[in-house]
């Protein structure tokens, strides 16, 4: 097979707010190659991830990801490994390559797979698709009441565990932080697993985020997320060493296999979140889901957008039975809701599995997605390289 054409989709809510939801817009990848159709999605900022792929080169290192991608042969997975290379050398110094490549990689898999008859998983070694436990991804509220009250509806909605993120935790006091946390305990109930993720808010202050470890162990909290910046490794080592019995988490920033191999080794974490929209693809994904295990370190896919993303973000990790619990987007816009026509949906046990389906089993719903399309073209010295793609 060789890789026809690239196309991007921009979409986008009518009105973006600086809620830290990532499912107010989305940026997904259709790759065509060999009569087969892939589909994938960037987990970072529309518009400059497709400026990435389309840009004027600047110098030998600084080319469009495109000039590594189209016109390429796809016949297995050593040629995903082969273009994701070629993009890390040819493209070093655009920034966002890594994001651009995300989706790109993820449809290379989903086409590899269709044309195989195989779902990714099986295509990445793995035997069988094991059951995962999602946890319900949400947001704390702007009150200890508004989390109560979102911890009881996650628990009325099937779901035994949670994760509360960002809000005003870290930019009020330990005690008001502490309030927010007994609330989500009190409202998943004792037997519920409840994560917390501050979301960097600390950058690279140990001693404000250990401030808050008396007040989590309180609440019983599986993990402390993200307290800093993605490539602080001293700091994650740092709080760790402070005698917290809470796990401390981290790795959705990591955007190559480097970063999330420096945080495990160097930042002491026991539990490494990758967002396969971010990394660079399924390929890097796995591959720190393999050194992971040997760790003692648990795997745990970053997912707060889609169900397409979802089926991305278990591939890497789908046939680790040991890592159970998967980041589940429980609240997400109407955009994310519609993007695909069939979701990943929990089982009678409240589980749910990567799709045994070709690919990564899941399709999009372009004409569902119509009014979220954001019309945008790119233009240098009069020539257009970038024009939103029709949807038919």
């Amino acid at each position: 097979m060789k890789i026809d054409a690239v196309d991007f989709f921009y979409f986008a809510m009518p009105v973006v707010t600086t809620a830290a939801d990532g499912s107010q817009d989305a940026l997904v990848v259709r790759v065509s190659a060999g009569g087969h159709v892939g589909w994938g999605e960037c987990e970072a900022a529309p518009l400059p991830s497709i400026a990435a792929f389309v840009c004027p080169m600047s110098h030998g290192a600084c080319r469009p990801v495109a000039e590594s991608v189209l016109g390429q042969k796809l016949d297995g997975p050593q040629d995903i490994y082969r273009i994701s290379t070629l993009v890390a050398r040819d493209s070093m110094d655009v920034l966002q390559a890594a994001h651009t490549l995300s989706g790109i990689e993820m449809a290379l898999w989903d086409i590899l797979g269709k044309a195989r008859g195989e779902p990714v998983w099986k295509l990445l070694g793995y035997r069988r698709s094991e059951a995962k436990v999602p946890y319900a991804s949400l947001l704390f509220g702007d009150t200890p009441q508004e989390t109560l009250d979102r911890a009881r509806k996650a628990r009325a909605d099937g779901f035994g565990a949670a994760k509360f993120g960002w809000g005003p935790i870290g930019t009020a006091t330990p005690k008001a932080d502490a309030d927010q946390f007994a609330a989500a305990r009190e409202g998943l109930g004792a037997d519920g697993w409840l994560m917390v993720d501050v979301g960097q808010i600390f950058a690279e202050d140990v001693d404000a985020a250990a401030a808050r470890l008396p007040a989590l162990d309180a609440a019983r909290a599986h993990w402390f997320e993200e307290p800093f910046y993605g490539s602080s490794y001293e700091a994650y080592a740092a709080l760790g060493a402070r005698g917290g019995k809470v796990g401390i988490a981290g790795g959705e920033a990591a955007h190559n296999l480097a970063m999330a191999r420096h945080l495990m080794d160097f930042g002491k974490v026991k539990f490494v979140q990758i967002d396969t929209g971010r990394i660079g693809g399924i390929g890097p994904a796995k591959a720190v889901a393999d050194l992971a295990g040997p760790r003692g370190i648990t795997y745990v896919n970053h997912t707060f957008t889609t169900h397409l993303a979802l089926s991305a973000s278990l591939q890497p990790y789908a046939g680790v039975a040991g890592d159970r619990i998967c980041e589940y987007p429980a609240d997400p816009t109407m955009l994310a809701r519609v993007l695909v026509k069939e979701p990943i949906r929990r089982d009678a046990n409240g589980e749910i599995r990567a799709p045994e389906a070709p690919g990564l089993g899941i399709e999009v719903d372009l004409q569902a997605l119509k009014p979220y399309l954001v019309d945008t073209e790119i233009k240098v010295k009069g020539e257009v390289l970038y024009r939103t793609p029709a949807i038919a």
